[in-house]
């Protein structure tokens, strides 16, 4: 969280756009914290794993308010994806 807010205080300084790249379940929550914001990557590759999936309307992600990153684990679906090798 420290360098993710050094970092966008540079960008934003300096007018430069802000991006993410992966994990856009957190990067959603950063986002609200950056002011030059500009593209969040959306991979929806742990939405099959999540209790409370994240939605995607009108092109943007609406980060759970909750404390913390909100994500919260589907522990069933995480069971039927584990791998025993």
């Amino acid at each position: 969280m420290t360098g993710w807010l050094r970092s966008v205080a540079l960008a934003g300084a300096a007018g430069l756009p802000v991006s993410s790249h992966l994990y856009p379940e957190v990067s959603s929550h950063l986002f609200r914290v950056t002011e030059t914001a500009d593209w969040l990557e959306w991979i929806d590759w742990s939405q099959p794993i999540l209790a409370e999936p994240y939605t995607v309307a009108d092109g943007h992600v609406t980060p759970r308010d909750v404390p913390g990153n909100g994500l919260e684990w589907d522990e069933a679906a995480v069971k039927r994806f584990a791998w025993d090798g």
